[in-house]
């Protein structure tokens, strides 16, 4: 059980809690906080029940980004296996429900844009197409290079403690263990220089405090 099998079962519905009484919808945002943040410390289950309790988050988020309904199951997969990567940076005193939407807003604006050049491959002659590249595409990818080197930059400037944590989870990708023992550091340590790095790279590019 894991990831695999959320993926696995679509339509399934889930159910979030099992208590007699109905929670409000504070009550399960705070559940699923707990599931994720048991989740970051290994608690297996509570991973599977976060991320089958996120899979109505993710449609809701793809509907209110325009996603048509045929691309939505794909915006849910794109999702989990983006939240399988970065789980270890949610912070559990932000709001999960928050954290979640905005990973799904940004899958689902690439399926759309997906959507898009798909559309204009269709629409245009094959051969004008080729002579005449996508000028979006390029623009979009000057700006990726822009904010990666942008990102580059503002790691780079980071207290070594912080700059080593997200090097070490962020874009290497090592569970706390790995990165634990790889630098030789505490995973408690690396958690919490982790969490300051993201809140001074959230204040340096959003002005979040």
């Amino acid at each position: 059980m894991g990831l695999n099998s959320v993926l696995s079962r679509r339509d399934r519905t889930y159910p979030i809690v099992t208590d007699a009484a109905a929670p409000t919808v504070d009550t399960q945002e705070r559940q699923r906080a707990a599931w994720m943040a048991a989740a970051q410390g290994g608690d297996r289950r509570a991973y599977e029940r976060v991320l089958a309790a996120s899979v109505p988050l993710i449609r809701m988020a793809a509907r209110r980004q325009g996603v048509l309904p045929d691309a939505v199951d794909d915006v849910v997969q794109e999702t989990l296996l983006t939240v399988h990567r970065v789980r270890h940076t949610y912070d559990p005193s932000r709001s999960y429900d928050a954290w979640i939407s905005a990973l799904a807003g940004r899958r689902a604006i690439d399926a759309l844009r997906s959507q898009g050049r798909r559309g204009q491959r269709e629409v245009h002659d094959e051969h004008a197409y080729d002579m005449h590249p996508d000028k979006d595409d390029a623009t979009a990818a000057t700006e990726r290079e822009q904010e990666a080197r942008r990102l580059r930059e503002a790691i780079a400037s980071l207290p070594p403690g912080q700059r080593e944590a997200v090097e070490q989870l962020g874009l290497q990708e090592r569970s706390l263990a790995e990165a634990s023992e790889h630098t030789g550091r505490q995973a408690g340590a690396l958690k919490v220089n982790l969490h300051r790095a993201m809140k001074a790279l959230r204040s340096r590019f959003h002005g979040e405090p």
